[in-house]
């Protein structure tokens, strides 16, 4: 196994809650109107400290899209997914873009997003769009 490379950001950051590893800054947030199987979900412009899984169709609430499950470098925790391909034009915006899973992640007051018993347990995508 080679040498981690770990950035660190400064500012209001997003962190992996099992070990702390900065994954986004607040500043790059696009959308906290975004759901998973475990509650809410925040589509991000930029992360780092992630790694890319294989890439996949998924049917999400929005329609078919090409995803890749995201991995903090840090711990190899899954902590969302990345947006490769949209298949529909409306939903074209997210191309490039990262979902950071809340319950997977620390905010910036160091806070841990827990799921509640009302969650909404189907398939992951905004609830907005």
């Amino acid at each position: 196994m080679g040498r981690l490379f770990v950035l660190s950001l400064e500012g209001k950051i997003y962190s992996c809650k099992h070990c702390r590893t900065h994954l986004a800054l607040c500043e790059d947030i696009v959308s906290k109107s975004f759901q998973c199987r475990h509650g809410k979900a925040y589509l991000f412009s930029k992360v780092v400290n992630v790694t890319c899984g294989e890439t996949e169709e998924r049917l999400m609430m929005t329609g078919m899209h090409t995803v890749a499950d995201i991995f903090c470098v840090g711990c190899g925790s899954i902590v969302g997914w990345k947006y490769e391909t949209a298949h529909e034009k409306g939903q074209k915006y997210k191309e490039g873009k990262s979902v950071l899973e809340r319950v997977k992640i620390s905010g910036p007051e160091g806070n841990n997003y827990w799921v509640s018993h009302g969650a909404h347990i189907g398939g992951s995508d905004a609830d907005d769009a």
